[in-house]
């Protein structure tokens, strides 16, 4: 029975996926923000002399950052030199206002974009969730 019923939703949300993106008319619901993606890179003409300097004082403030549940996890980039983070916050401006008080924010060395996180939007086509849901 649980097989069957994961089986069923399973599908359910690849068919309401591959739908939701198929069609123009469906209906779209306000999709509240819960959570913002950073990704910050070195911006270009910053040395690597200029990164080190700042980088005890970066570190130090983004740990504080993290402290005050701030940022909920960080990661470096796997291809790249930069970060990820995922900010427990929700207004874009609050997150850039905050990552540019960073010190390599401070001494432009470095720029994040900003991706504004919301829940998935196709689970409410699911049958039993419906639209009365925010």
């Amino acid at each position: 029975m649980t097989r069957l019923l994961s089986a069923t939703l399973a599908a359910g949300l690849a068919a309401t996926v591959a739908a939701g993106s198929a069609h123009a008319d469906t209906p779209s619901f306000p999709k509240p923000v819960t959570h913002i993606l950073a990704i910050g890179t070195l911006t270009p003409g910053a040395t690597n002399a200029e990164v080190r300097a700042t980088l005890p004082a970066e570190v130090r403030e983004t740990v504080k950052l993290y402290l005050a549940g701030k940022i909920d996890q960080w990661f470096s980039l796997a291809d790249r030199n930069g970060v990820v983070f995922l900010l427990d916050v929700t207004d874009p401006k609050e997150a850039h206002a905050m990552l540019e008080a960073l010190p390599l924010g401070q001494a432009h060395l470095m720029r994040f974009e900003l991706l504004p996180l919301a829940p998935l939007a196709p689970l409410r086509q699911l049958p039993g969730v419906g639209a009365g849901f925010p």
